[in-house]
């Protein structure tokens, strides 16, 4: 059995304001990303960043054989969210964006705004391949890139961009407690005993904190 995880970055059919400009250049992406599944065979592939679930249809259109989808029901604003590509049929068994009680909201902006929900949700499904059952989760945390008010990507000045990475820490922090608390409701305390595993776009180092709140 063979996993894998792949953030698509935008994938998004052409035609949106974030899709491809042509018809071309979307194909090619497919193009792209097809051969480098094909190449892997995974088992069950993670994947981040899917804008236009009828995109990732037309991906899995062009793989051998039959592969099956599962998508996180809580996107972002621009309708990213994270799913799965399977051959075996997958079940979902957890599509969450809540952080976990008792941990409040963290604060998000200069206003003060809460924020008690992860920006994209997670995702837990069960595969079950040669009659070993596996449960898998697929995330992707809050991005180290900093946005501004107004949509700017540059700061006023250092005290801005003080803050607004402090916020965005929050968030990914809180994000990966969550996540661990999903991988812990996953194990039911029998870590000996169940497969799980835990896929994903951390947006960090292995060495960082919020990938340490993870690992445990």
């Amino acid at each position: 059995m063979l996993l894998g995880t792949w953030n698509l970055e935008n994938l998004y059919r052409p035609g949106g304001e974030f899709g491809p400009r042509s018809e071309a250049a979307y194909k090619a992406k497919l193009t792209a990303l097809a051969s480098v599944v094909t190449e892997l065979d995974p088992t069950l592939l993670g994947v981040q960043e899917v804008g236009d679930p009828e995109a990732l249809a037309d991906l899995a259109g062009m793989l051998d054989g039959d592969w099956h989808i599962a998508l996180s029901e809580h996107p972002d604003s621009r309708g990213i969210r994270v799913g799965f590509l399977s051959r075996p049929e997958p079940r979902t068994i957890i599509d969450t964006n809540s952080f976990p009680a008792p941990l409040r909201p963290v604060q998000g902006d200069d206003d003060g705004e809460p924020v008690s929900r992860t920006g994209r949700g997670f995702l837990a499904t069960e595969i079950t391949v040669r009659g070993m059952t596996l449960t898998v989760a697929v995330c992707h945390l809050k991005s180290k890139l900093l946005t501004f008010p107004g949509g700017r990507f540059q700061p006023r000045n250092e005290g801005e961009r003080a803050r607004y990475g402090a916020y965005a820490l929050y968030r990914r922090a809180a994000e990966a407690t969550t996540l661990r608390a999903l991988a812990d409701d996953l194990l039911d305390g029998r870590g000996k005993e169940r497969n799980v595993a835990v896929l994903g776009d951390l947006n960090d180092e292995v060495a960082a904190a919020t990938t340490q709140i993870l690992q445990g």
